[in-house]
């Protein structure tokens, strides 16, 4: 059974982990693959960011973020970013961490969710994110720079919560 929590300070290096497993392919984050530990605790701990962790058999396997997507008056939609630890996909993590950060995004007040920069050959992400509820609202031509493909189309993806 998957448990998600939000995230303590103690559950940094198992964050770590993820976000550096991910981050380094460099086929579906805009983060720099070089990002050291520091910059991804400034992005994933740092307030008012809202960290959840999934955690499968005692052991943090998945993450999520939560926060405002755009400061003042764009502050009614949330902006988040989910990952899961490469050795532990399918086994329905980024789906959970999906469904349970739909729900806290309602408990804190947001209308909607908005992702910015979903890269358009993670077709797994999109099909998640497509399965539960969200839309392709726009594209972004040739904005991301695949590691290994060049450069590929980005979508931008909402949905009312």
């Amino acid at each position: 059974m998957i448990k998600i929590r939000k995230a303590r300070g103690a559950d940094f290096d198992a964050i770590w982990d993820i976000f550096h497993q991910v981050v380094k392919k460099g086929d579906t984050f805009a983060f720099d693959p070089k990002s050291s530990k520091e910059d991804c605790k400034v992005l994933w701990m740092s307030s008012p960011v809202y960290t959840c962790v999934a955690e499968l058999h005692n052991k943090i396997l998945g993450t999520y973020i939560l926060r405002k997507n755009q400061p003042g008056l764009g502050g009614h939609v949330a902006n988040a970013a989910y990952m899961v630890h490469p050795g532990a996909s399918g086994q329905g993590i980024g789906k959970a961490l999906g469904i349970h950060s739909i729900k806290q995004a309602k408990k804190r007040g947001f209308s909607a969710i908005q992702f910015n920069f979903v890269v358009s050959t993670n077709l797994v992400a999109i099909q998640l994110w497509l399965k539960l509820g969200f839309k392709i609202v726009g594209m972004v031509p040739k904005a991301f720079n695949h590691q290994k493909l060049g450069f590929v189309d980005v979508y931008i993806m909402h949905r009312f919560v």
